[in-house]
């Protein structure tokens, strides 16, 4: 599979922004029009998209008709879509929106039943769990608790469910353009041999993303981007090229 690089649009309050350390009180805001933004990211070669409701996540009001907008600013580029989805019925409900992929966090953490039937229901390509690791656990609500248990354990409980994607995110590194955490990577992907896992957290340079094409991570689906994006370290297409070079050695 090749690798892709999702861009990410994280909504606060109906603008698009980057957090640092998944902290709210770190939000930058890099657009006052996420639609817009989706467009331009588009336009600027992206083959998919990664969309957060963060406050949503933080358990607020979700911003459905933001969502919905971006969805069809992006088309006929999938989009996949997380935060705060905490039930099936919104799961479903973003699905029908036109979202490619859901993204379920706190409640599979919470009730792993819940990943297992929402693929059930869904399908396997449209459904992914968000591991998201702070402190060696994982970390729900807004990543703001980290009760859960360890990303390997995690992982290995959902792909017994039939998950067959991951969102992995080093919370220390989201934001810090830092590089990304391979070791954890290579860890949940010897957990969950036969899952899909999409890198996130510390994407800051086109050597970070040459890095992790040549880091030998088993299943390795793609990338998200953030702040070195919108901060103009590189280009949507730069960036796709060098995670095109998957499996090379010497890539970094």
């Amino acid at each position: 599979m090749r690798p892709l690089l999702y861009p990410a649009i994280d909504l606060l309050g109906g603008r698009a922004v980057r957090l640092r350390h998944g902290d709210r009180g770190s939000a930058k805001v890099y657009s006052e029009d996420p639609p817009a933004q989706a467009r331009a990211f588009v336009a600027q070669g992206a083959k998919a998209l990664h969309v957060v409701d963060l406050d949503a996540a933080f358990g607020e009001a979700r911003q459905a008709a933001v969502l919905a907008r971006i969805v069809d600013a992006a088309a006929p580029v999938p989009v996949q879509v997380g935060g705060g989805m905490r039930t099936l019925e919104q799961m479903e409900r973003t699905l029908e929106a036109g979202a490619a992929r859901v993204i379920v966090g706190t409640a599979a953490v919470e009730r792993p039943d819940v990943a297992g039937e929402a693929v059930r229901r869904f399908g396997q390509e449209r459904v992914a769990c968000a591991l998201d690791v702070k402190e060696g656990r994982a970390a729900t609500r807004g990543w703001t608790e980290t009760g859960g248990p360890s990303p390997q354990r995690l992982a290995a409980l959902f792909a017994g469910m039939g998950v067959s994607w991951l969102i992995v995110t080093a919370v220390a590194r989201d934001g810090t353009m830092e590089g990304f955490d391979l070791q954890l990577l290579r860890e949940v992907a010897l957990s969950a041999p036969a899952a899909n896992l999409v890198a996130s957290g510390g994407a800051g340079s086109l050597s970070h993303l040459r890095a992790l094409a040549a880091a030998g991570v088993p299943g390795l689906a793609g990338a998200i981007a953030g702040t070195a994006l919108y901060e103009g370290e590189f280009s949507i297409r730069d960036a796709q090229a060098a995670l095109d070079r998957v499996g090379e050695r010497g890539g970094c």
